[in-house]
């Protein structure tokens, strides 16, 4: 049997057998991976590759931004920022039909923008929209599938932790893949709203309330700006090069803690709490990137990306082909897996091939955080899923069949962003990040 062949089977039946028997995703990936570069290496030099590769993994300065985003969003997310940003939501959609569930998308893309989250998103803005859905009338299965369909829109736009993980294995510019996640996740919930109007002007009793008057407008706008000014401070200054995305990540902390303190919604004995909860999510993560830093190099020992990149380039030579393929296996693997080991595992095998099809890297990172977000509300192991139905007071198989609109209108929109490279790498363009492949 071929090194090839026998490290496949190793990482597939081995990663997914841990993971079917309750093992966490972190060792699910390592432990084959270790084994197969003891197999391949030898005993010693084998385990000592291990220990090194998982060391070089997480070295990186850039990776520091992981940990200090996570821990803006956990400060950030300790009350009010959620609900000021739903009261100017709610001012920017008041006329429109299913005013409530368009609050819900808009503010899901919002808060997005300052959790980076869309565990977080479909948790805080659920929990505060569910109970005034209720009592509007909503039937609550559908409010819930607009909640988990719009949550992921936080895949995408920036701060998103997943894109800076790509960014990472891909060595893609975090700046420029910031700057491509904007019209992508923009479309996303464009695509929810649309669905919403259509469901909600066909229902008289969900008909807009109009808009408020002008001077409670002004005054939620004003309420939130100092929330979305995160926003303009810390993305404004990646993309500026004023600072790098680590150094804004350090900035969003500063920047959180102080406007919490003013707020009143965090105070200094919360602090330690909110450390640890941001340490536990970020470690995690960090632990994640370093053990998959051995399934990366045992397959490329093994040669296994080169051996399925002649497989794809004779099997077709259509870049419209191959991109297809990429988005059915994505969408498959993505439903059992979470987005960062999905990244960590698919980004080396498929970013040589696509770079020979003439795509873009920083394309390819858009198209993928798209998959994976269609892939974190798909039953049966969604996690947005399951929080969605949760916090609306639903069980996940009512929720199922109303998400299905959604599900299949993102599936479409994925196709455009998909094959319309202009939609994700406009914006690093004009601002002279990269050039185009």
């Amino acid at each position: 049997m071929s090194d090839a062949a026998l490290v496949s089977i190793i990482l597939v039946v081995g990663m997914f057998g841990l993971m079917a028997i309750g093992v966490s995703v972190s060792v699910s990936i390592g432990l084959p991976s270790a084994i197969c570069l003891v197999i391949l290496m030898g005993h010693d030099s084998g385990i000592f590759t291990s220990a090194q590769k998982i060391y070089n993994g997480v070295d990186s300065f850039a990776l520091l931004a992981i940990p200090l985003f996570v821990l803006a969003g956990a400060i950030m997310n300790q009350g009010g920022i959620a609900s000021r940003l739903i009261e100017f939501a709610k001012a920017l959609v008041g006329p429109m039909p299913g005013a409530l569930a368009q609050t819900n998308c808009v503010t899901n893309m919002l808060f997005s923008t300052i959790s980076g989250s869309s565990l977080a998103c479909a948790s805080a803005v659920g929990a505060i929209m569910s109970p005034e859905m209720e009592k509007d009338g909503y039937d609550m299965s559908w409010a819930a599938a607009v909640n988990i369909a719009s949550a992921p829109a936080g895949m995408m736009i920036p701060p998103s932790n997943t894109v800076i993980v790509y960014a990472l294995v891909s060595q893609a510019s975090v700046g420029a893949l910031f700057l491509a996640g904007y019209i992508p996740g923009i479309l996303w919930i464009a695509t929810c709203i649309v669905l919403v109007f259509l469901y909600a002007r066909k229902r008289p009793e969900l008909k807009g309330k109009g808009f408020p008057p002008f001077k409670d407008g002004m005054r939620a706008f004003l309420r939130a700006l100092p929330s979305l000014g995160l926003i303009v401070v810390v993305i404004g200054g990646i993309i500026t090069g004023i600072f790098t995305a680590t150094e804004g990540a350090a900035v969003a902390v500063s920047y959180a803690l102080i406007l919490s303190l003013v707020y009143r919604t965090v105070k200094i004995r919360d602090i330690p709490r909110i450390l640890l909860t941001a340490t536990r999510t970020a470690s995690v993560v960090i632990f994640l990137i370093g053990l998959s830093s051995i399934m990366s190099y045992a397959m490329v020992f093994a040669n296994i990306p080169n051996l399925i990149a002649d497989w794809l380039t004779s099997f077709t030579d259509s870049s419209v082909v191959f991109l297809l393929i990429m988005a059915v296996i994505l969408l498959i693997i993505g439903i059992p897996l979470d987005a960062t080991p999905a990244v960590l595992i698919f980004t080396p095998i498929f970013l040589p091939i696509a770079v020979q099809y003439g795509v873009h890297p920083v394309h390819l990172g858009m198209m993928m955080m798209f998959n994976m977000g269609l892939a974190i509300i798909s039953p049966p192991s969604a996690p947005v899923l399951f929080v969605g139905a949760r916090v609306a007071g639903k069980k996940v198989e009512d929720v199922i069949g109303p998400l299905m609109p959604f599900f299949g209108a993102l599936i479409v929109m994925l196709l455009i962003v998909q094959y319309v490279p202009a939609l994700s790498l406009w914006l690093p363009t004009a601002a002279g990040m990269i050039t185009p492949a």
